[in-house]
């Protein structure tokens, strides 16, 4: 009774957490606050009678996870609800198209979900971004060289020069006595860097490297927070159910479910941009600076959006990675973006200003870019800086935490708020790969998969049925309770299905009956060998269980290394092929065996059809 009973309940989960997938999806969007804040009732209100002031028809609206989700019966209502929910919500909102489970409230409230789709069956767009690994560790170094030269300065040690390359900074001193005094400040200022003495153009120097644990560390950092902030902007961009993972030593994957137009995903994710704060240079004339081709000492020339020349002093106030929020806005009628500081930006700030009244602040806007170039007859990739002045405006009073930026477009004030606001990249970022895949295409595939698993599964069934009579319809049963609970646990997981998931519960169906053959010809060779029916069935599934073990015990280990050293579409198979070998060896064994015993159990028989 207890096997009866266990059989029943498993069956019963299985359709039970399987029974949202029948019924569908809507197009929808999907409407969150950016800060992240849950919303409530009185939000679902508001974005319904926002729709329906405009004559679109819902389907549906509630809140999920603290979103709310809006259904509509037909896509041309859900492209016209974004634009007018984005242009009356503000910019406080994310609105983001996606698809909602067409399933009753009933199963919402109690949080069942349909399986997860993978992008080659939803449609959307993929990206492969390579990180620039020696950037990340060239970048470090010329923070090294700004803070030793800050460092330098507050504690009046002289020094000639303090200049970085790619791996290395060299403090350049006055004398020996300068040289041992720097050595000490620096080492009680961080103990990342190994200190050698040197000389440069016969002055004592130090020779500032990291160590090849540090550099790793430091590598590893990079692609950790290049994801971290991958992940910010693309919940800035506000696209449901996205997927930002590392792929091998130096790479990022990012899907995106749902887009199809992938030049804003582009524009926004692979920029590398960040800010830099100067005085301006109001000595000094920027046309005779552009005319001679050289600044003058302390100063940098720079290049407005007009390709004007303007000088700025090369000495950084406060930079990018300092800033903690960013909003696009408007101040005196004209676009700007607000911006807050750190505390240590926040004091550098408020000290400048103080000190600067009615001079000139300039806002250098750095981004890292690749170009192929023809260099000795072969086409390559190079990298260069894009630095230019995106505003210059007069100090008027005293500011430190927050202040803001002018002379923007709106769309530039918009772009550069939500890229400060993500936070800038640890180092700069490459595509190496775009994949767009269309809904349609999508579609097709989830057919193909669908005729493929229904063909599988086809051909089983009659080969069972002719071969083994009743026991044959026995396995059947159990074979389409195993693709039950596969969806079931896939449904209840969120685990993410795509094509090559598909082929692996094609496989499972091949792999799931093996285990009734090899019982059911087990009771055959006992009843040749003259058992009664009985004993054959006990022989049967007794003796059979230990091959059947070894065999799938196997299966699951070669499918458990392919989940653990594969990543994407094979991480994907062996997804389905493990869950359909767990499942399996419950329905093949435990399943069949209570339909067999409710067939011929507890009463005497002379013949079995098998």
């Amino acid at each position: 009774m207890w096997v009866n009973l266990l059989v029943a309940g498993v069956v019963l989960f299985g359709l039970l957490f399987a029974l949202p997938n029948i019924y569908g999806e809507d197009p929808a969007i999907q409407v969150a606050l950016q800060n992240g804040d849950p919303l409530n009732e009185a939000a679902v209100t508001r974005i319904e009678g926002i729709l329906q002031g405009e004559g679109l028809e819902i389907t549906d609206a509630f809140l999920e996870e603290g979103r709310v989700v809006v259904r509509f019966a037909e896509e041309e209502a859900q492209f016209r609800a974004k634009p007018k929910l984005e242009e009356t919500l503000g910019e406080e909102y994310i609105s983001a198209m996606t698809l909602a489970p067409r399933m009753p409230d009933w199963m919402r409230s109690l949080g069942l979900n349909p399986m997860s789709l993978g992008l080659d069956l939803r449609g959307g767009v993929h990206f492969l971004f390579e990180v620039d690994m020696e950037a990340a560790i060239a970048q470090v170094m010329q923070n090294y060289e700004r803070d030793f030269k800050t460092l330098l300065r507050e504690e009046k040690i002289r020094y000639r020069s303090v200049r970085s390359t790619d791996d290395k900074v060299y403090v350049v001193l006055r004398d020996e006595a300068d040289r041992d005094s720097a050595r000490r400040l620096i080492a009680a200022e961080t103990n990342e860097v190994q200190m050698l003495d040197t000389t440069v153009n016969g002055n004592p120097a130090i020779e500032l490297t990291m160590t090849d644990v540090q550099l790793r560390q430091r590598q590893d950092f990079a692609i950790e927070q290049n994801i971290t902030t991958l992940r910010n902007r693309v919940n800035e961009l506000g696209v449901a159910e996205p997927v930002v993972q590392r792929q091998g030593l130096d790479r990022v994957v990012v899907q995106l479910p749902g887009v199809q137009d992938s030049a804003q995903a582009i524009k926004i994710l692979g920029a590398t941009a960040t800010l830099s704060f100067h005085l301006v240079d109001e000595t000094n004339n920027p046309l005779e600076a552009e005319r001679s081709g050289r600044a003058p000492t302390g100063s940098r020339l720079y290049k407005n959006r007009n390709g004007q020349p303007v000088l700025l002093k090369r000495d950084v106030i406060v930079t990018g990675d300092q800033i903690t929020d960013a909003n696009a806005g408007f101040t005196e009628g004209q676009p700007a973006v607000f911006v807050d500081l750190g505390p240590k930006g926040a004091r550098r700030m408020l000290d400048t200003t103080r000190n600067n009244i009615d001079r000139g602040m300039g806002v250098v806007f750095i981004e890292q870019k690749r170009r192929t170039i023809e260099r000795g007859g072969e086409r390559v990739d190079e990298n260069y800086t894009d630095e230019r002045v995106i505003s210059v405006a007069t100090i008027r009073g005293v500011f430190s935490n927050s202040f803001q930026i002018t002379g923007l477009t709106s769309t530039e004030a918009r772009d550069l708020a939500l890229l400060l606001r993500a936070g800038s990249l640890a180092a700069p970022i490459y595509m190496v790969e775009e994949r767009t895949i269309g809904p349609s295409l999508g579609q097709e595939n989830i057919n193909q998969g669908r005729l493929a698993v229904g063909i599988g599964f086809l051909l089983v069934v009659v080969f069972m049925l002719f071969y083994y009579r009743l026991f044959g319809l026995f396995a059947n049963l159990a074979l389409l309770v195993n693709l039950v609970m596969i969806v079931a646990l896939l449904s209840l997981l969120q685990a993410s299905l795509t094509m090559p998931g598909i082929a692996g519960i094609v496989l499972t169906v091949g792999m799931a009956v093996d285990a009734n053959v090899l019982i059911f010809e087990r009771i055959r060779e006992e009843l040749r060998n003259g058992n009664t029916p009985q004993a054959a069935i006990h022989s049967g599934y007794e003796k059979a269980f230990s091959s059947i073990a070894d065999a799938n015990i196997t299966t699951l280990i070669a499918a458990l290394v392919l989940w653990t050293l594969g990543s994407g579409p094979v991480r994907g198979f062996a997804v389905t092929l493990s869950l359909g070998i767990m499942t399996s060896m419950f329905t093949a064994i435990v399943g069949t065996r209570a339909l067999v015993n409710l067939t011929y159990g507890g009463k005497s028989v002379d013949r079995l059809a098998i």
